[in-house]
């Protein structure tokens, strides 16, 4: 657990301390981005920082977009070794069907075989999009979630956007934090003081 300085004098410390290693950190990311980060935001985002609970907060929401990932990664692998077992059966039964089959009525089969061999594709492509679909609505909320709640947390730069170069500067400004982060824990919490 991060303790909160006790006095102005440590806190301030603590402030500068922050400010001066975000802005070492910012200087690994691309150019565009560096400009884009004022100072005064660094300096609010460094006092947001201060009595650790943002950082408990990334983490937390790191957990849960990785579980949500590993989630929507295992009910998509899933799906396809449905369809993939669909596929193997209507292979079988094919199979069986060409084997029993009478000389004059093989041209029959086949294109019977084959409209239905269509289909299953059909399906197993709209279901894999249906599917898609799901996960990008799914991640897309998750976002959304992670900007209301740092943006709650007072985190300057976060709030609720789908703009693309406002959604790059938001996770440029998430992974400073979990560098930052990092760093600290690394140290054992040394900095702190």
């Amino acid at each position: 657990m991060y303790e909160e300085p006790a006095d102005s004098t440590k806190q301030q410390e603590r402030h500068y301390y922050l400010l001066s290693e975000l802005q070492n950190l910012v200087k690994d990311l691309p150019s565009s981005f560096q400009q884009r980060l004022s100072y005064t935001m660094l300096s609010d985002l460094a006092l947001a920082l201060i009595d650790g609970t943002v950082f408990e907060i990334a983490h937390g929401l790191l957990d849960i977009q990785h579980l949500t990932e590993k989630n929507l990664y295992n009910q998509r692998q899933k799906l396809h070794g449905e369809h993939r077992g669909l596929k193997q059966e209507l292979v079988r039964k094919h199979k069986e069907a060409l084997q029993s089959c009478k000389t004059h009525n093989l041209s029959v089969l086949r294109a019977a075989q084959q409209r239905e061999l269509e289909a299953l594709e059909l399906r197993v492509k709209d279901e894999q999009r249906m599917m898609d679909e799901k996960i990008v609505l799914e991640l897309d909320q998750k976002v959304v979630d992670q900007q209301n709640t740092l943006e709650k947390a007072g985190v300057p730069g976060f709030y609720i956007t789908t703009n693309p170069q406002e959604l790059t500067l938001q996770m440029n400004l998430f992974e400073l934090i979990l560098k930052l982060q990092q760093k600290e824990s690394q140290s054992g919490g040394l900095l702190k003081h």
